[in-house]
């Protein structure tokens, strides 16, 4: 009798741990962000500083628990040609999945667009925090989709490997 009821207390234990792990990774950390504080900005060819395009009916969610939870959806009038000509292309992105109830970010509709050549990557900005990226995703019919990556620096420090003279000092504070 007391084998079943320490093998109830352990199965009970394990499932509400379960739940709440499940609960804090899909829901729990990630808030959603303002529209001041999403601002759609792409790195200029010319000057190699972000800046500001035109970007409305942003939806944006983040987590403080870390650099890369970041997920946007926007619209521009912006078109791929003049963006292609004024802004830093990427030769290639992946798409990091979204939460389930983020509707708007689907990764893999979106690695299909880009895919097919009807979506472009973009460099947004680079190192929002250490090591990680802002990745910008536009459609051929004005949809945009953000994100953030590790970039070569963020895989070098994250994985332990000696992180070069060329990657910007990391700020532990």
């Amino acid at each position: 009798m007391k084998g079943k009821i320490v093998g109830i207390v352990i199965l009970s234990s394990a499932l509400i741990a379960g739940a709440a792990l499940y609960y804090l990774q899909i829901y729990g950390f990630y808030e959603e962000v303002t529209a001041e504080a999403s601002e759609v900005r792409l790195v200029s060819l010319t000057t190699e500083q972000a800046e500001p395009i035109r970007a409305e009916a942003i939806e944006a969610i983040d987590a403080d628990s870390s650099p890369i939870r970041f997920r946007a959806c926007f619209r521009t009038s912006a078109s791929l040609p003049m963006l292609t000509e004024t802004y830093v292309g990427l030769q290639r992105a992946t798409p990091r999945n979204a939460p389930p109830w983020f509707d708007c970010f689907d990764a893999d509709a979106i690695a299909a667009e880009m895919r097919a050549g009807t979506a472009l990557p973009f460099l947004g900005e680079k190192n929002v925090a250490f090591g990680v990226d802002r990745i910008v995703v536009i459609t051929d019919d004005g949809r945009g989709y953000i994100w953030h990556e590790l970039n070569d620096c963020g895989e070098k420090a994250y994985d332990g490997t000696i992180v070069g003279e060329e990657c910007p000092k990391r700020d532990d504070s």
